[in-house]
């Protein structure tokens, strides 16, 4: 027993060790990034990136936010995420559910049309048409939410899920009274929690990450999302650094483009970041242990 429990302890001391490795190799790369947008762009061009940073300048900040449009892009951003995270969990929990049900008439036929949308679409001139002449949706916040509010592959994981639910939970609930819609929101989505999470969170980097239907149907430059604003700024800063290497400035006067990209690396990837640990509990352990008895 005793050699048992050396042995324990030392494969426990062994794991800890090599995720505390593991770990800090993953954080490496985004503390480079940090310290690099940080780093004076001639210490940049003349030594490299480096962990601890030669010499301070926080330039590529000052010239990413010169102004409050990053800020209102920001508020662009957050609005699309939250509320398009929110409206297509809503949707495609929803269909999950309606398509897990055995007794639902056709849902092999509707399984197959969203599907069939996975293997073609109907490329980017008819969308586009669509959206701006019978949508009316050119230059409005929504065209950023609505032709995302479900994803194909979202909607087949989460129906998988939903299957997976013992259908006592369900039967029990139908013989007392409750409805379809009572069931799938107070009795299968509370036990699916792991699954919705990780679902939301697929939803969220998406909107989060939105740009190319920005870049296609807006105009108004106080709807642009965040990651378009920070493209626009990326492609002003290589152009006005081509100018100035044509132009034969000198090296002191240098724009600092490795610094800007780093800094909007930082600026865009920030906030989402910190959104993980709160979903990351529902990764580890399902919260259907212990639902139903015997």
């Amino acid at each position: 027993m005793q050699t048992r429990n050396m042995s324990d302890k030392f494969i426990s001391v062994i794991s800890h060790v090599f995720i505390a490795i593991f770990a800090v190799i993953c954080l490496l790369p985004f503390m480079l990034v940090v310290s690099g947008s940080i780093t004076d762009e001639i210490a940049i061009i003349k030594n490299g990136f480096r962990l601890i940073p030669e010499k301070i300048s926080f330039d590529a900040y000052k010239l990413v936010l010169n102004d409050n449009t990053i800020f209102n892009a920001y508020g662009v951003t957050i609005f699309v995420t939250v509320v398009g995270t929110i409206l297509s969990m809503l949707v495609t929990s929803a269909m999950s559910y309606a398509l897990s049900l055995e007794h639902l008439k056709y849902r092999n036929q509707i399984s197959f049309y969203v599907y069939f949308t996975m293997l073609f679409s109907g490329g980017l001139v008819p969308s586009y048409l669509l959206i701006t002449n019978y949508l009316r949706m050119k230059n409005s916040i929504w065209v950023l939410i609505i032709p995302s509010l479900v994803n194909p592959w979202n909607m087949f994981l989460l129906r998988n899920f939903f299957k997976t639910v013992p259908k006592e939970l369900s039967e029990s609930a139908r013989i007392d009274g409750a409805n379809d819609i009572y069931i799938w929101i107070c009795i299968i989505l509370p036990v699916s929690l792991p699954a919705v999470a990780t679902v939301g969170l697929f939803y969220a980097l998406g909107y989060w990450n939105e740009w190319f239907r920005a870049m296609l149907y807006i105009e108004k430059e106080e709807l642009y999302p965040l990651q378009y604003l920070i493209m626009r700024v990326l492609r002003n800063v290589q152009f006005a650094d081509q100018i100035a290497a044509q132009s034969g400035i000198r090296i002191e006067n240098i724009i600092p483009s490795y610094g800007v990209r780093l800094a909007t690396t930082v600026l865009t990837i920030g906030p989402i970041i910190f959104a993980y640990p709160f979903v990351q509990k529902y990764f580890v352990k399902g919260l259907m242990v212990g639902s139903i008895k015997g």
